[in-house]
């Protein structure tokens, strides 16, 4: 998900994001645990979405 996309979200749709894409990645790092992964990038990928979104999430809460 791009900065400009996470940017025209409302404030409740980045909080219900942000919990579906947390457990996404926990299901998806508990996954590569047991078996690895096809593609391990989508690990990096998600993660960044996370803080990406997180990251937008605390600038809104300080403004």
């Amino acid at each position: 998900m791009k900065q400009a996309e996470i940017k025209e979200l409302s404030l409740a749709d980045l909080k219900e994001k942000l919990g579906v894409l947390n457990k996404n990645y926990t299901d998806l790092k508990m996954a590569h645990t047991i078996t690895p992964l096809e593609n391990p990038l989508q690990l990096r990928s998600l993660r960044r979405t996370v803080a990406r979104i997180a990251t937008e999430l605390t600038k809104r809460e300080l403004q």
